[in-house]
């Protein structure tokens, strides 16, 4: 499936689905390789992340544990809303605990900054994140993302656990919706 259209608009394939598999096995190989002898939580926020967290955990050489927060910042649309909702938070005991969040996209840096200051208030040991997909040239706070899977350009994206009205999150690879004037 190279193309697709969604409500009138097309989407092409942006990463397929073996791209995003090698990179996910390199980012494992890398975080397997940095909490060796260390048994991190993986904070998987969903709903986005979840394709992504579980093909990262198939990936990580060691023990672990996995949690989840959920989280709503867009809405049903495709910006963000600028005001971040927690729907549902961590049942685990975080104190002094290694955490990795675990996130589909960096695009702003809102969802990533709550998420932080949420967390510092149980104490970890430490806290990195992982995401995806990060859109630098979007980022508009203070965060570090210290583990990225592809730095991608200022694009509306779907697939691989991204929505558009909750809907092809589960297409295998990320497609970008093409604009107007490159068609």
């Amino acid at each position: 499936m190279n193309n697709i259209t969604v409500n009138g608009e097309t989407f092409e394939i942006f990463l397929s689905e073996e791209v995003i598999q090698k990179r996910i096995a390199e980012l494992g190989a890398q975080i397997s390789e940095d909490y060796k002898g260390k048994v991190p939580i993986f904070i998987g926020i969903l709903n986005g992340a979840f394709m992504f967290l579980a093909d990262l955990l198939k990936n990580f050489c060691g023990e672990c544990e996995v949690d989840f927060l959920k989280l709503s910042s867009y809405h049903e649309a495709k910006v963000s809303s600028g005001k971040v909702d927690l729907l549902k938070d961590i049942n685990a005991d975080l104190n002094q605990r290694d955490i990795i969040i675990v996130e589909d996209i960096i695009d702003s840096g809102l969802s990533a900054e709550f998420i932080m200051a949420h967390l510092e208030k149980h104490s970890p040991a430490s806290v990195r994140i992982a995401s995806l997909l990060l859109k630098p040239k979007s980022v508009k706070y203070n965060i570090s993302v210290d583990y990225v899977g592809f730095k991608i350009p200022n694009s509306f994206v779907i697939g691989y656990g991204l929505d558009l009205v909750q809907k092809y999150r589960n297409l295998r690879a990320v497609y970008s919706l093409v604009e107007e004037e490159s068609k």
